[in-house]
C-alpha cells in the first residue's frame, strides 16, 4: 500500500493489475440480447434484487453475481437459460460458464478465484426466483448524466447508461478489488446496488445540477431513500442500512472498496465513449482479427482486396 498523498487513504499498487478487467464490466452495459434488450448489467441487477428479496444470503450472492458477470464478459449473452432453451443440461452449462469464469480470472486474487469457482457449482436453474423489487425498473429506465460543470455544455453521451448498469457493475468491481484491500466483498456489494435509491425518484442532473439543489438536496435523497428502504422485507432492509453506513467515508476496509469501484466505473466508462469514438478499422483488421482464422480467410481476403478496402 501506498499513500497518494497527505491525507489520502493508501491505495494499493496492485489495483492497476484489474483495470483492465474492470474497464471490460463497462461492456456489460452495452451487451444486449432479444431477452435482455436493456443489456447484460441491467438484467444482473433485476437478477441481484430478485434474489436478495427472496433470502438469498448477500455474501452467497456477491460472489454468484461476480462470478456471472466475469462469464458474460467472455461469453456476452450465452448465458445458463440460453444454453438451457438451447438443449444443454444443466451441469454442462455450468462448466461452460466456469470456462468463461476461467479465461476472464486471471488477475484475480487466487483466494477470490476459487470462491468464485465455487459460487458457479452452486448456481441455481435458469429464471428469477421472484420478481424483482418495483424500484428496479426504475432506475434501469432512469439513464445518468454523465460529468457536468458550471458554465460548461453539457455532454450527452449515447447509449446513456443507467443507474441500473452503473449500480451493478460497481457491486461487481468492489468484488474483484474487495482482496487488495483485505475487504468483506459482501457489504460494498450491497452499498454498491442500492446506492442510487433517491435516483429512483430523482432524475440525474449531474454533480453541478445536484449543487444546485444546495441544502435542499439532503432531505430529498433522505426521504426517497427511506421510502425505497420500507419496500424491502425487514431483515434485508437493516442489512442495506448497515451496508450504506460506508457510503459517506473512506475510514475501513469495505468503503475503500466501493469507493475504489465506484471511482473506477464513473471513469471507465468515459474511457469506453472515448475508445469507441476513436475506434478505427485497423484496430478491426489486425487487433481483433475481424477476418478470423478459418477455411474461408484467404478468399475473403482476396474479396476485401478486390473491393478496394485496404487497411
Amino acid at each position: 500500500m501506498r499513500a497518494l498523498a497527505q491525507g489520502v487513504t493508501a491505495v494499493p499498487d496492485r489495483l492497476a493489475g484489474l483495470r483492465p478487467l474492470v474497464g471490460e464490466l463497462m461492456d456489460l452495459k452495452r451487451v444486449r440480447t432479444p431477452e435482455q434488450p436493456d443489456g447484460l448489467a441491467a438484467q444482473g441487477f433485476r437478477r441481484a434484487w430478485a434474489a436478495l428479496v427472496s433470502g438469498v444470503d448477500p455474501e452467497t450472492l456477491a460472489l454468484r453475481e461476480t462470478a456471472l458477470a466475469l462469464t458474460g464478459v467472455r461469453l456476452g449473452g450465452i448465458d445458463l437459460e440460453v444454453m438451457s432453451r438451447a438443449g444443454l443440461p444443466h451441469e454442462r452449462a455450468v462448466k461452460v460458464l466456469r470456462r468463461g469464469l476461467d479465461a476472464a480470472t486471471e488477475p484475480l486474487d487466487p483466494e477470490l478465484r476459487e470462491r468464485l469457482r465455487t459460487a458457479l457449482a452452486g448456481l441455481p436453474g435458469p429464471g428469477l426466483a421472484q420478481p424483482p423489487p418495483s424500484f428496479v425498473e426504475r432506475l434501469v429506465r432512469q439513464p445518468r448524466a454523465g460529468p457536468t460543470r458550471a458554465n460548461k455544455p453539457r455532454v450527452v453521451l449515447l447509449p446513456a447508461e443507467s443507474h441500473a448498469d452503473h449500480c451493478y457493475v460497481v457491486a461487481v468491481a468492489a468484488v474483484l478489488v474487495s482482496p487488495l484491500f483485505a475487504a468483506d466483498p459482501a457489504t460494498p456489494f450491497l452499498a454498491a446496488l442500492s446506492h442510487h435509491f433517491f435516483n429512483v425518484v430523482l432524475p440525474d442532473a449531474g454533480d453541478y445540477g445536484d449543487r444546485l439543489l444546495g441544502e435542499d438536496a439532503a432531505p430529498m435523497v433522505a426521504r426517497i431513500t427511506e421510502e425505497v428502504l420500507a419496500t424491502l422485507p425487514g431483515a434485508l432492509a437493516t442489512r442495506v442500512r448497515e451496508a450504506r453506513t460506508i457510503l459517506p467515508h473512506t475510514d475501513t476496509p469495505e468503503a475503500r472498496a466501493f469507493h475504489a469501484a465506484d471511482a473506477l466505473d464513473r471513469v471507465l466508462e468515459m474511457d469506453a465513449h472515448a475508445r469507441a469514438a476513436g475506434f478505427t478499422l485497423r484496430q478491426a483488421m489486425e487487433d481483433l482479427e475481424l477476418i478470423h482464422e478459418g477455411p474461408m480467410r484467404a478468399y475473403e481476403n482476396a474479396v476485401l482486396a478486390a473491393a478496394g478496402l485496404p487497411y
